[in-house]
C-alpha cells in the first residue's frame, strides 16, 4: 500500500519522483525481507528471494526506478503510459533508453494477456509464489492423499493463483 500510495501521490503531483520511487522500495523491500526470513523453511521462497535480489540490483542500479521498455508497453496495449513515466510522473518506473544500467533486468517481458510487462525478477519471484502453492497443497496436515488426489490439489491451487493474477490484470 506504501508503494501503491507513494506512485498515485507522484501521478497527481504531490511527491516527487527521484524521492518518493526509492522510498517506496526500501519500504517494501524491507517489509518483503522481514516475509521471506520469517519463512524460510518453505524452499521455494529461496526463487521469490533471487527474483527480489535481481530486481533489487537494477532499481538501485537506476536511481531507485525499475526501467521499462517503451516498446514492451507498446506490445501490451499500454502505450498511453509511455509519456507519463518520460515525464517523470511515476515514482516506481523510468524509461528505458542507452544511459540504462543492467537494461536486461529491467521490465522489458510483455505479458499481452495479462496486459503486464515484467521482468526477469519478476518471474522468479512468480515461480517461487507458485513452489509454495505446490508445498502447501503438499504438505498437508489430513490424511494421506493419494497420487491423483495431490495432483488434482495442486492443480486447483494453480488454477486459483492464475485466475487472481488475471483479475488483478
Amino acid at each position: 500500500m506504501v508503494e501503491g500510495g507513494l506512485a498515485y501521490g507522484t501521478y497527481r503531483g504531490l511527491f516527487q519522483p527521484e524521492w518518493a520511487g526509492p522510498l517506496a522500495k526500501l519500504v517494501v523491500l524491507l517489509l518483503v525481507g522481514y516475509g521471506l526470513y520469517q519463512n524460510r523453511h518453505l524452499k521455494s521462497l529461496y526463487l521469490v528471494l533471487v527474483g527480489l535480489l535481481l530486481n533489487t540490483a537494477v532499481i538501485f542500479a537506476n536511481g531507485g526506478h525499475m526501467p521499462v521498455s517503451a516498446e514492451a508497453l507498446e506490445r501490451v496495449g499500454l502505450g498511453d503510459f509511455v509519456p507519463v513515466v518520460q515525464a517523470k510522473g511515476d515514482a516506481v518506473h523510468a524509461l528505458l533508453d542507452e544511459t540504462t544500467r543492467l537494461p536486461f533486468l529491467g521490465d522489458v517481458i510483455p505479458l499481452p494477456p495479462l496486459r503486464k510487462v515484467v521482468s526477469p525478477g519478476d518471474l522468479f519471484i512468480l515461480l517461487g509464489i507458485g513452489g509454495v502453492v505446490v508445498e502447501g497443497a503438499l504438505k498437508s496436515s489430513r490424511p494421506r492423499l493419494t497420487r491423483w488426489e495431490q495432483a488434482l490439489r495442486v492443480l486447483l491451487y494453480l488454477a486459483l493463483v492464475w485466475l487472481l493474477l488475471a483479475l488483478r490484470a
